[in-house]
């Protein structure tokens, strides 16, 4: 028998729905507590989809807030619903799924989507069935709920893999032709979404649209230039999937597509321009690219450009015209989450990614953090970086006439683009641009002063992009008056500009290295005094540039004058900080930095450091054991406390050699280490690696008596089945680091392991020959080492040319790294 309600508890549910709809707050609470009683009773759902589906002389908003409450009861409680209240709902969804109430329909779509997200698809299968079967009703309102209310569309998104499955009896090979039918629908909202759906399915060239690919693009191309602005997105979202897994089909019409991007870039809908603007990142990743574009970049470039200045709302969204905030308190959701970065050396891509892998086309430092993820403005910016990067210098014939205007335009919204056109194109350009920087840097070093503050931050960023040229020219004609403006920003009293100005800041010292040693009183004044008018967001980001001023100076730092300008206020932050509190991650890699740079010198803060270190590895492991042994007891650790606190004892037994033996001895760190060494977290064991090497050099005697128990857990890690792979990762990422004194500490302990056993080396030497090429300037007894093992090689048996290609290669790559040396 079909269920039937109790009309007392028909009612009951009623009066409750009623209530939840008063402003009251005891009412409200005591609604939750009844919902949660009510919840106890697997029936209470059938009431529920009754009222929503059945009662129709209830309100509109009363039904479809019961459909609702069951919407987030299948949403957290759907896998103990009795078969019988399951089959009951969806037997009721698919009854009511063309009800007359635009809102019924949706509510009844948002729940069929609720029900198949929870795997629901294959124990439903006449849900798939019957909406393709309403999918040819004549009437308008059964065809939008299915694409529109979250019906179809959602469920293509949801479940794309499974539709194009046999689980399914691959239903896609009905609805793909039913989509593109909808394509020439009277309706836009249709054509809109049935473009859509079509689109869940491109990237992952499900069969059934791989077999109507012709018929999907000639469909496309019929919507060109569609008045609807939704269709006209879509359309472009559809061209640029389809140019990145079916660019063979596009060829033919290149010309036309690209014609047609271009108009789309400029589209008034920034929805729709957006869309269009992926098109140019996309096809800059292309084989095909620098034919298909060479002769369109006269139009295309300043199309990009224009798509480079704030808009209205962005200008709004940022305050622009607030030009002193620095007093203003961060909002907390103001700071995006920190996450440790690890101690090893970050690979450089050659023209200066960040340390944090902020390039302009990810999470780049262009002022734009506040607004969404994503604009035009970020896309027009990381597409002319792409695509600098393709035609390098053959760009500026078609972009320096347009940057003479920008740069120097009274209007400031117009100068900020310019400014960051010139950053945008830094990397690629970067040879044709060299004639230009001793006019163009000291305008960007003049802008640092600009009075809006928009201005300024841009200045900062694009500043930072050519800090290796500016530091390979004499230091009094660039670096010191660009690095003297750049300090006064740091101070400025905008904290957007104090934002960026630490970052460009932390750049220029990478590059600059040793060069800034006699500016450090100057340059350490500036960032302690930062430390009493930074807000949370920005002190974070103080801390990498002090850290990074540390590595970059090193020893030179190990000054009595400025450890007591540096010290007090890192102990003071140091002390009001708790063991749980994520600021630490940045304080701990600043700290770790600071060890190591001022050596000796740290030794009158080294103790109670060292403690608080130990102290958090070994909560967080308490933590873990706890979390392990009772999972429903216990909270997972954050085991990047752990990982920091590895790092900073790493960094404080490099910067005290010997000095750090009383305190391994007075501590159970080898104990704790042993653990470390043995967790199922790469990054622990990684670090724990890095601490028991900088160990060793420091204090053997406490590591010795550990070695028989350490070593087993060593050769764990070593992994010799993949000696290959691990050959080829660790010559193929030295070749990406700058020369600096951990790139020739790496390569010495490669050539003594290579001098050891030559033969280990064999297979993978093409590797260790392109990473000796990378090499500017070795010093001359690692160059002598170098020149020892590649000549020994070079007369050796394994690398004549009979034999494999690959010795063939290997053996020319040879004679040229050889022919470079002295």
């Amino acid at each position: 028998m079909e269920w039937q309600p109790d009309e007392q508890g028909l009612q009951q549910v009623l009066q409750l729905l009623k209530d939840s709809q008063s402003p009251n707050t005891a009412t409200q609470r005591a609604v939750q507590q009844k919902l949660e009683q009510l919840n106890q009773f697997p029936d209470f759902n059938n009431y529920l989809i009754f009222v929503l589906t059945r009662l129709k002389t209830e309100d509109e908003p009363t039904r479809s807030l019961s459909g609702l409450i069951l919407k987030n009861n299948v949403k957290a409680h759907y896998q103990n619903f009795p078969p019988a209240v399951a089959d009951f709902i969806k037997q009721e969804c698919l009854n009511s799924i063309g009800d007359p109430s635009p809102l019924i329909r949706a509510t009844i779509g948002i729940l069929i989507t609720t029900i198949a997200s929870k795997g629901e698809l294959q124990t439903w299968p006449e849900l798939l069935p019957q909406l393709c079967t309403l999918l040819n009703s004549e009437d308008y309102n059964t065809c939008e709920v299915h694409l529109v209310k979250f019906g179809l569309q959602k469920i293509c998104e949801d479940s794309s893999e499974l539709l194009d499955s046999d689980a399914l009896n691959r239903p896609l090979n009905i609805m793909i032709p039913k989509f593109l039918q909808f394509f020439k629908h009277c309706s836009p909202k249709i054509r809109s979404h049935a473009i859509a759906c079509v689109n869940q399915f491109i990237i992952g060239r499900a069969q059934a649209l791989m077999d109507n690919i012709d018929t999907f693009i000639e469909s496309l191309f019929a919507l060109a230039t569609d008045e609807d602005s939704e269709v006209r997105k879509n359309v472009c979202r559809a061209l640029v999937m389809l140019l990145e897994v079916r660019i063979d089909r596009l060829i033919p019409h290149m010309h036309s597509i690209i014609q047609y991007m271009l108009q789309r870039t400029q589209d008034p809908d920034e929805n729709v321009s957006l869309e269009a603007c992926e098109f140019w990142l996309t096809l800059a990743e292309q084989p095909i690219c620098k034919d298909a574009l060479a002769g369109h970049l006269a139009q295309l470039t300043p199309i990009l450009v224009n798509g480079m200045k704030y808009s209205e709302i962005d200008i709004i969204l940022l305050k622009g015209d607030v030009e002193e905030d620095e007093a203003v308190p961060d909002s907390e959701q103001d700071i995006k989450p920190r996450f440790h970065k690890s101690r090893t050396v970050t690979l450089q891509h050659e023209g200066g990614e960040g340390e944090e892998g902020e390039d302009i086309d990810e999470d780049d430092d262009d002022d734009d953090d506040t607004l969404s993820d994503w604009n035009l403005r970020k896309c027009s910016a990381a597409a002319l970086d792409v695509l600098a990067n393709v035609f390098r210098d053959d760009l500026l014939p078609h972009l320096l006439p347009l940057l003479k205007g920008l740069l120097f335009h009274p209007d400031w919204v117009i100068k900020e683009s310019g400014i960051l056109v010139l950053g945008a194109i830094a990397e690629g350009c970067m040879q044709g641009m060299i004639a230009y920087l001793p006019e163009l840097i000291p305008h960007l070093v003049q802008c640092l002063s600009d009075k809006k503050a928009l201005v300024r931050s841009i200045a900062c960023w694009t500043l930072s992009r050519y800090a290796h040229w500016v530091v390979s020219q004499p230091p009094d004609q660039y670096l010191k008056p660009l690095m003297t403006e750049l300090l006064k920003r740091i101070l400025d009293g905008n904290k957007r500009v104090q934002e960026a100005a630490c970052s460009a800041f932390a750049t220029l010292e990478e590059e600059a290295c040793t060069e800034l040693v006699p500016y450090l009183a100057f340059i350490l004044d500036t960032l302690v005094f930062a430390f009493s008018k930074y807000q949370h967001k920005n002190l974070l980001i103080l801390y990498d540039a002090i850290g990074t001023l540390a590595d970059s100076v090193g020893h030179h730092l190990n000054q009595p004058e400025y450890i007591q300008k540096l010290m007090p206020p890192l102990i003071q932050k140091w002390n009001e900080l708790k063991d749980e509190d994520k600021d630490l991650f940045p304080l701990l890699e600043c700290l770790s930095s600071v060890a190591t740079a001022l050596q000796s010198g740290f030794l009158p803060y080294c103790e109670p450091v060292y403690q608080r270190c130990v102290t958090l590895v070994q909560k967080t492991l308490a933590q873990a054991m706890m979390y392990t042994q009772h999972p429903d007891q216990y909270e997972a650790p954050d085991k990047d406390f752990m990982i920091v606190a590895l790092d900073l004892l790493s960094g404080l037994a490099e910067g005290l050699g010997g000095h750090v033996e009383q305190l391994v001895a007075r501590s159970n760190i080898m104990t704790l280490l042993f653990q470390c060494m043995q967790d199922s977290m790469p990054e622990v064991r990684q670090s724990s690696f890095a601490l028991l090497g900088d160990l060793t050099k420091a204090c053997f005697p406490h590591v010795k008596p550990c070695i028989a128990e350490f070593m087993p857990i060593l050769g764990l890690n070593l992994n010799p089945e993949f000696i290959s792979v691990c050959n080829n990762a660790t010559c193929s990422s030295l070749r990406n680091i700058r020369d600096n004194e951990e790139k020739d500490s790496a390569f010495r302990g490669i050539c003594m392991m290579i001098g050891v056993n030559p033969g280990g080396v064999v297979q993978d030497f093409i590797f260790f020959c392109d990473a000796v090429a990378s090499w500017v300037s070795p010093k001359d007894d690692l160059r002598d080492m170098f020149y020892k093992i590649l000549h020994g090689f070079k007369d050796q048996h394994t690398l004549q040319t009979r034999g494999t290609p690959e010795r063939a290669t290997c053996r020319r790559m040879l004679l040229h790294v050889c022919a470079q040396l002295p």
